[in-house]
């Protein structure tokens, strides 16, 4: 079965509306009477913006799935026994196993008296007590109770910049990395740095991750949309980004960066090395800050590109662009989406500017320090020498090489079916397959009052318990249907997916292709 997301996930405005409504009802009845509602705040004169900002993978689709969960485990039978949630890049919730060197050193972290008694440490190898030791000196002292340096601590930001280094084969500055609560929290802070008025605005690719959509709408800012070219393997061209921004600029609208996520999301799209060279030159042409979201770095599937940073291209170029990247423990084999851990790197800003994100992230003070040691933890493993290299290597490779071949097997499975074509997933997490959907499921979708894409994915998910996004969430060509799924299911249980996905799939087309239906 499928493991289930903590309830505290499914929560959503409706399900506090249903709560609101329960109250106001025992008010008015005299019945249970608890405290009275108060004035003040409601949606009436709440900040507009955030009631039209819009986030797809925690929609309508994860809430229905919620509902659904609670009725199976209330005993109601369904057509399905479980919800399998393919909506979200949140491995550890489908199953997906924590590093076993990585929770060893947290949990030495988070109890330092374990160190103390002899009996508990013999469960604990010597370079994960070494490392936690390690680790508790760089608090000075103060243990993981106690803020840090609003940039995190200096001896994770010295770790980050000692693997950067060795990544990309150039130095780095560990003041210009910042430790955050998960990558969105950074692109968060740039965003505020960024977004001055509503004239602002940010090219952000079509299909995107809604992070980016969500963040402009709160800020008043302008997403400019460029348009990725699916034919080409949802490839990127720097003549769409020229035509982009020319008429946003046109317009009025004042670009002030561009996003761009390699591996792709929710497209899985691998960038060349030629193509990243290319954008830096766009970018430092036009005098636009590149936003460079690289969270899923290490999830690789081809043999046909290799994986660059946009760092390393630039500099190897020697191109003056104002640099911004990110990078996150919730990706990768290690899936750590609940430690909130990330950091940003800021290459060719003004030092007053640095200043001033500096400010800015001393606001929260700092990232939490279980997440700071999951960055630690990411970007120094264990060797193959150590004590637990050879475990942590066989974890690490046993989940990258399944992850290839369950990305292989849906995408094969999907461009088997009717009316779907499906781009393979050269990296990241997702597959985003095209449906064309018949005409009568078209107009269905208007009648229900739904994105024809969200009609496709509430009806799998009434059939088949599995929730998807829709592509509609995400953005898309106009005229064009899809929706993204993850494919972190556990292997095992890969080809159930496959099979519930086409049990439902093959009748819903006939349906509403048939001549006969109204």
């Amino acid at each position: 079965m499928i493991r289930r997301p903590p309830r505290s996930t499914l929560s959503s405005s409706s399900a506090a509306s249903d709560v609101y409504k329960r109250q106001v009802s025992t008010q008015s009845t005299g019945r249970n009477a608890g405290p009275t509602m108060a004035s003040g705040l409601s949606t009436d004169n709440m900040n507009p913006r955030i009631k039209k900002a819009e986030y797809a993978v925690r929609g309508e689709l994860v809430i229905k799935a919620g509902q659904y969960d609670a009725a199976l485990e209330a005993g109601e039978k369904l057509p399905f026994s479980d919800i399998i949630y393919c909506n979200i890049g949140n491995p550890h919730s489908v199953g997906q196993v924590p590093l076993t060197f990585h929770r060893q050193v947290l949990a030495l972290c988070m109890y330092p008296n374990l160190m103390e008694n002899e009996q508990a440490m013999t469960g604990f190898p010597a370079d994960a007590v070494a490392r936690a030791k390690e680790i508790l000196d760089g608090t000075g002292g103060n243990g993981l109770g106690a803020y840090s340096h609003s940039k995190g601590m200096a001896s994770v930001r010295n770790t980050v910049a000692a693997f950067i280094e060795n990544r990309d084969g150039y130095p780095t500055d560990p003041e210009l990395l910042f430790l955050t609560n998960g990558a969105s929290d950074g692109v968060g802070k740039w965003m505020d740095m960024l977004i001055s008025s509503s004239n602002d605005g940010m090219l952000i690719p079509i299909p995107q991750y809604p992070l980016y959509s969500s963040g402009l709408t709160l800020r008043d800012g302008v997403a400019v949309p460029y348009y990725l070219d699916e034919a080409n393997e949802w490839g990127m061209s720097v003549e769409s980004l020229q035509q982009a921004l020319d008429s946003a600029r046109a317009e009025g609208t004042a670009v002030k960066a561009l996003v761009v996520i390699n591996p792709g999301n929710p497209t899985g799209q691998l960038l060349t090395y030629e193509n990243m060279a290319g954008i830096l030159e766009f970018c430092a042409k036009e005098s636009i800050v590149l936003f460079a979201d690289e969270v899923y770095q290490t999830n690789n599937y081809t043999d046909d590109r290799v994986w660059h940073s946009f760092r390393k291209v630039m500099l190897d170029k020697q191109l003056p662009v104002q640099l911004v990247s990110f990078h996150s423990t919730s990706k990768g084999y290690y899936g750590e989406c609940g430690l909130r851990g990330g950091y940003f790197e800021a290459l060719n800003i003004e030092p007053d500017v640095i200043d001033q994100v500096y400010k800015l992230s001393s606001m929260s003070l700092c990232s939490n320090l279980p997440g700071q040691i999951a960055v630690d933890l990411m970007v120094r493993p264990p060797k193959e020498s150590d004590p637990s290299g050879s475990l942590f290597i066989q974890e690490r490779d046993s989940q990258l090489t399944s992850l290839r071949r369950r990305a292989e097997k849906l995408t094969d499975a999907l461009n088997q079916l009717t009316g779907i074509s499906c781009n393979p997933s050269q990296g990241a997490m997702y597959a985003f397959p095209k449906i064309e959907l018949p005409p009568k499921a078209v107009a269905a979708a208007k009648a229900a009052g739904k994105a024809p894409d969200g009609f496709y994915a509430l009806n799998l998910l009434d059939a088949t318990g599995i929730c998807v996004v829709p592509g509609s969430g995400f953005g898309q060509v106009d005229g064009t249907w899809h929706f993204r799924t993850t494919f972190l299911p556990p292997e095992d249980q890969m080809d159930a997916v496959v099979e519930r996905i086409r049990e439902f799939h093959e009748p819903f087309m006939a349906k509403y292709t048939s001549r006969s239906l109204l």
